[in-house]
């Protein structure tokens, strides 16, 4: 009773035991399969084949035969719009002319007096250089600021306009100098004004020549007549205490 109790039929023996029928059942599913699939593919074969005598051959020979692509992504479809309703004009069809034909409304045309008015400056001709000179007023002649002007007596401020403070750069306690220079005419008014030397502040800059502008002169002499000369003077913005 002992040794029945502690023997069982499962383990490594069992497994030797059933080996070799597990095997040969095995083997014989394999061959089976093998054998199905061959007689089917011999069946396939076995089949007629159908004719294409009515489809026509395509040979390529470049890749221009080939012929574009199909489009990958999808047109729109077309929407059709009616043409808006315009009526045609009363007057007629508006035909195109040349451009110096067109008239400008805004153009003012001067007339025939105001034509005589209008003095068209001497042109003389050098006859060394073949050059053309056209001789200008001197009093509207304009000197420029680098340009040496003669003069006996320079002019002389009248009456200094005292420039505007800028009110940022006063609150953020900015000063400094700007050097002005002023074509000063014949009666003492300041004609253009430029700034010589720059206070390095751009608000100080302008508020100076802003208040050019308002200055009076002497007018500048030579030979006893007044003359236009280019003058040069300071500017100060100092913060005056509390």
């Amino acid at each position: 009773m002992q040794a029945s109790a502690l023997y069982s039929p499962y383990g490594a023996f069992e497994q030797k035991a059933k080996y070799q029928r597990n095997y040969g059942l095995g083997t014989l599913i394999t061959l089976s399969f093998v054998l199905l699939v061959l007689a089917v593919a011999w069946i396939i074969s076995a089949l007629p084949e159908e004719e294409y005598d009515d489809v026509p051959a395509m040979v390529i020979k470049t890749i221009a035969d080939l012929g574009p692509p199909p489009s990958v992504t999808k047109k729109p479809p077309q929407v059709k719009v009616s043409a808006p309703q315009v009526a045609a004009p009363k007057v007629g069809i508006p035909k195109p002319v040349a451009d110096d034909e067109v008239i400008d409304e805004d153009v003012v045309i001067a007339t025939r007096d105001e034509l005589a008015d209008i003095v068209a400056p001497d042109v003389t001709e050098i006859a060394e250089g073949g050059e053309i000179a056209v001789e200008i007023d001197p009093e509207d002649y304009l000197p420029s600021p680098d340009e040496f002007i003669p003069v006996e007596i320079y002019p002389e401020m009248i009456h200094e306009e005292n420039p505007d403070y800028p009110r940022l750069a006063k609150q953020a306690g900015i000063t400094g100098t700007v050097w002005i220079k002023a074509l000063v005419d014949e009666q003492g008014d300041v004609l253009k004004a430029i700034v010589a030397k720059s206070s390095g502040t751009v608000s100080l800059d302008e508020s100076a020549i802003d208040a050019a502008y308002k200055n009076k002169f002497k007018p500048g002499i030579q030979n006893g007549r007044p003359v236009k000369v280019w003058v040069t003077y300071p500017v100060e913005f100092i913060l005056e205490g509390p």
